[in-house]
């Protein structure tokens, strides 16, 4: 792997505020190799970074986006802007603009602009959740994301877009990282919920294996991609997986099974009855968990994660208590 150049780089984060994107600011600042480093979000930062400039900033707002990479002259972009939990219904719309239409002013900006690099962080939710998925998947592997699912859906739809970018506007290089569930001590989210109650429910006819990648490694590539010269895509995974069956042995907890279409029966009538935010489409979420392989991450980015699957959920419980 290339070493990453000795130059100072002005660099932009979008979605700065956010969980990654706060602990991503932080240890860009800490290499002291960027000559600018400026933090977007819609929020004001609650922990401002010293030597780095906070704006707030929608990625919805082209003019004001492109307005803030002429100000800075901003090189390289990391975007981690998105709706990490889609609440569909009323929100659905403002969540593809955001998601979709915001990465698309991104690009807009990167090219009216002059910056040579994008660094994107998106999904293994971009492969959707079904029957037919490989048992690993590679990067060449389809995107197909899925319609019922709001994230995986606006994922693959951002994928698709920066593919076309990648043709259309060579001049604009891109890194592009597909992490798989992201876990670390304090970590709480939509997937930690599934392991948090006195039982750990799943489905007794699936496997529901589970790929997680460290936050402390998914900064660490986001950062070497921001500074070093890398491009492509690349699955972002720790080693190996868990089911939700070992899940709940390690939690000492009950595994509680339902037959498939028993939970599509019940995820059925709790939404019809407004008593369970999700549908009978979790079952698929739950049943054809992608399984990353992360082959190409180690032999041609040059990094290995730190932390296998089993590892960082050991950090995950050890902080839970």
């Amino acid at each position: 792997m290339s070493e990453p150049p000795s130059a100072p780089t002005r660099a932009l984060v979008t979605g700065a505020g956010g969980y990654i994107g706060h602990k991503l600011v932080t240890a860009l600042a800490r290499t002291g190799r960027l000559e600018a480093l400026v933090a977007a979000d819609v929020r004001a930062p609650a922990s401002p970074v010293a030597g780095v400039v906070h704006a707030r900033v929608d990625v919805r707002d082209a003019a004001g986006l492109t307005q803030l990479m002429k100000e800075h002259g901003i090189e390289v972009v990391v975007h981690l802007a998105a709706v990490v939990s889609p609440k569909g219904g009323a929100r659905a719309k403002e969540e593809y603009e955001i998601d979709v239409d915001g990465t698309r002013n991104v690009l807009d900006a990167c090219l009216s602009t002059g910056a040579r690099k994008l660094v994107h962080a998106s999904s293994g939710a971009a492969y959707g959740y079904h029957a037919d998925n490989p048992s690993l998947l590679r990067e060449d592997d389809r995107l197909r994301g899925n319609d019922e699912f709001p994230y995986a859906r606006h994922k693959r739809l951002v994928e698709e877009l920066l593919a076309d970018h990648r043709v259309a506007h060579p001049e604009l290089q891109q890194l592009v990282f597909r992490p798989g569930t992201v876990l670390g001590a304090g970590v709480r989210n939509q997937i930690t919920a599934i392991f948090e109650g006195p039982a750990v429910l799943g489905l007794s006819d699936a496997a529901s294996p589970f790929t997680l990648v460290w936050d402390e490694d998914v900064v660490a590539c986001l950062s070497r991609g921001a500074l070093g010269e890398e491009v492509g895509i690349f699955n972002l995974a720790g080693d190996g997986v868990m089911t939700l069956r070992e899940i709940a042995a390690r939690l000492r907890k009950p595994f509680v099974g339902v037959p498939s279409h028993a939970m599509e029966l019940a995820l059925r009538a709790a939404k019809a009855l407004g008593v369970a935010p999700w549908g009978p489409e979790q079952v698929r979420f739950l049943k054809y968990r992608p399984v990353l392989d992360n082959q190409r991450l180690k032999t041609v980015f040059g990094y290995t994660p730190r932390l296998s699957t089993r590892e960082v959920f050991e950090l995950y419980c050890a902080s839970a208590g």
